[in-house]
């Protein structure tokens, strides 16, 4: 297993006010931790038009499987703040940063 920085992009068609951003890094901050400090990498960052990224860090075994694991928890994170896949859609996601052996 190794531990992979997982950039996942997106882009809010609709407002989603500050109160649901700071609730959506709550429930995403288990999954940034030392790799990610050590870096000096933001768990969200707020771009012109809407658009965001994500940096997650997420154990998996594979490239594929670490980039689908952080896609479902960007998702189920919006989901549970009631903000539809519709409202904001992601994109592909992009390995930033790995930590393991190979």
């Amino acid at each position: 297993m190794s531990t992979y920085v997982i950039t996942v992009p997106g882009t809010f068609l609709r407002d989603v006010g500050d109160a649901a951003r700071s609730e959506l890094k709550r429930r995403l901050i288990p999954h940034h931790t030392d790799l990610s400090e050590t870096q000096d990498v933001e768990l969200l960052t707020l771009h012109e038009g809407g658009t965001f990224s994500v940096r997650l860090e997420v154990e998996a075994p594979d490239r594929a499987t670490a980039e689908d694991d952080a896609v479902r928890l960007v998702a189920g994170a919006l989901e549970e703040l009631g903000v539809s896949a519709k409202d904001v859609p992601l994109g592909p996601p992009a390995v930033t940063g790995v930590d393991g052996e190979f």
